[in-house]
């Protein structure tokens, strides 16, 4: 079992004493970010061969009477204006970004403030992956963080975690955090 697929499993385990509920996440990010792939390493699937995604993937992980239900959607220019389309009950938001893709940041930044301001996704807890953190051209996680203003996020909770969705790093500290933030809302 892959340590990506172990934490997942912690997640839900940690969970697995709340009557049966299901969880909607909703996974976005500019084109080429990494989202299928990071969805791919939490369903602990082969990572080889990934084309950009036309529509969406869900991939729903079924243990202990919980359902958590991942939905990856496109980030071409042409996908983006559908997004709010899929954004009512939303649990959580987890956005990922291309650390090592400077040239976008700009505009990566612009899609999710404009994502944040949505009303159905007033108060949703977001996490952000700074992607690609393998990458030597990578900038650091806490570089992004203020270059998104994420610091003055304060109607919601917010994570940044640097990770590698190749090599599964860092992805299971950010599973941890919405394990904590889910637990921490039903009281």
């Amino acid at each position: 079992m892959g340590e990506v697929q172990k934490g997942l499993l912690a997640v839900i385990q940690k969970l697995k004493g709340s009557v049966e509920q299901e969880l909607r996440i909703v996974l976005l990010g500019l084109d080429n970010a990494g989202k299928t792939t990071l969805l791919k390493c939490l369903a602990s699937e082969e990572v080889s061969t990934i084309t950009p995604t036309q529509g969406f993937n869900i991939k729903s992980v079924h243990s202990h009477g919980f359902r958590l239900n991942v939905w990856d959607i496109g980030g071409q220019r042409a996908i983006r204006p559908y997004w709010k389309k899929y954004l009512g009950n939303t649990d959580m938001l987890i956005y990922v970004i291309d650390s090592a893709d400077k040239k976008r940041f700009e505009e990566t930044g612009q899609e999710l403030a404009e994502l944040i301001e949505d009303e159905s996704l007033t108060g949703v807890p977001l996490l952000v992956f700074a992607n690609k953190q393998d990458l030597a051209s990578a900038a650091p996680a806490a570089e992004i963080a203020e270059g998104l203003n994420l610091p003055t996020y304060r109607d919601r909770q917010w994570q940044i975690q640097a990770c590698s969705a190749l090599s599964g790093e860092g992805v299971q500290d950010g599973m941890n955090w919405i394990c904590s933030q889910i637990t921490s809302r039903k009281k």
